[in-house]
Formats: structure tokens, sequence, C-alpha cells
């Protein structure tokens, strides 16, 4: 992918991420509030996707594919906890 696209898609996940940051402090209620969680998640590796094609470096690669295992097992943890209505209801 050449610079020239690169370069705006930061742009652009920077903007999302702060939309996600804005969805995440207007969230009602905990359900929105996971959703938002898990949406800044996925902004954030691909923010470490894009850099890790524009730095040639292979270890923001390594980060986004743990930090996309570690929101799957959060997200399915907490919708789990609110689900039931406590650690071990």
């Amino acid at each position: 992918m050449p610079t020239w696209v690169v370069i705006p898609a930061l742009f652009w996940v920077t903007l999302l991420l702060v939309g996600g940051g804005l969805a995440l402090i207007r969230a009602r209620d905990a359900y929105q509030r996971i959703i938002a969680l898990d949406l800044l998640a996925v902004i954030v590796i691909a923010l470490l996707a894009l850099l890790s094609h524009l730095r040639g470096e292979a270890y923001y690669f390594d980060a986004a594919v743990a930090l996309a295992l570690l929101s799957f097992v959060a997200t399915v943890a907490a919708a789990r906890y609110l689900e039931r209505g406590g650690p071990f209801g």
C-alpha cells in the first residue's frame, strides 16, 4: 500500500478514535459502554496495523493481534457478567 494512502487512513482512524471516545462518554448504560469499548479496541487495532505497515515493524502487528484476542475475551466476559447479574450468578 503506498504511503499516500496510509497517511490519510491514519488521519481518519485518529478521528474515529475521538468519535469512539465521545460515544463512550455519552453511553447511557453498561451495554452501550461495552460496545463503545469494543469499538475503541477495534479502532486501536486498525491504528496499530496501519503503523505496522507504515513503519515496517512487525511488533506493531503483534501488539494488534494480542489486543484483538484480549478485547474479544474481555467483551465476552463483560457480556456474560451483565447477563447473569454478577460474577457467580
